[in-house]
């Protein structure tokens, strides 16, 4: 396997955890939990690196960057600004950057599937117990994420503060002026 080949197949495998991921993120009615943050975060990290590993996936204009890495920068961006507004708890700016940032990983996808010459479609006629095979590891590889965050977000006995201390507001954080 080449170098490019490797990078082509990280891309997107990650992308299509992100899919699976932020489906889960968003349709999960508990908001805010632990359980949110940290598949929120796995969401986060994943979606970066499709967003900067995109910048080496050229096949569309023979080496040159085309209207799809636009959408990377405003994803990076949009990352940056829900980050940034979940931690200002401002949910609105929160919610509206992450749903732009997974719809726009879902025409990304919608992109990729549709064109017959692209990787994916490719892989998928050529190699079809590969692509099989790839479809399983990536559902188990989100099954996975998603069960580990759960984990992540169930109360354990004697984790929490005692009322009063410093801190014991599950959903505030200390910020520099705080400190």
């Amino acid at each position: 396997m080449t170098g490019w080949t490797l990078l082509l197949a990280a891309h997107a495998a990650s992308a299509l955890i992100c899919l699976g991921l932020g489906a889960h993120v968003l349709l999960r009615r508990t908001k805010g939990d632990g359980a949110h943050r940290a598949a929120g975060w796995c969401w986060v990290t994943g979606m970066t690196f499709v967003a900067t590993s995109s910048f080496a996936v050229r096949d569309l204009r023979e080496g040159r960057l085309s209207l799809l890495h636009v959408l990377s920068v405003v994803t990076l961006v949009s990352l940056v600004l829900g980050v940034r507004a979940a931690r200002r708890h401002d949910v609105r700016a929160h919610r509206a950057n992450m749903r732009g940032s997974y719809y726009g990983l879902v025409g990304a996808f919608l992109g990729a599937v549709a064109v017959p010459d692209r990787a994916i479609p490719t892989f998928v006629v050529t190699e079809p117990l590969g692509a099989l095979a790839a479809a399983g590891a990536t559902a188990a590889t989100t099954a996975g994420l998603i069960a580990l965050a759960g984990a992540s977000g169930r109360h354990r006995p004697g984790s929490r503060p005692a009322p009063g201390a410093r801190g014991d507001h599950p959903r505030r954080e200390l910020r520099g002026a705080d400190r």
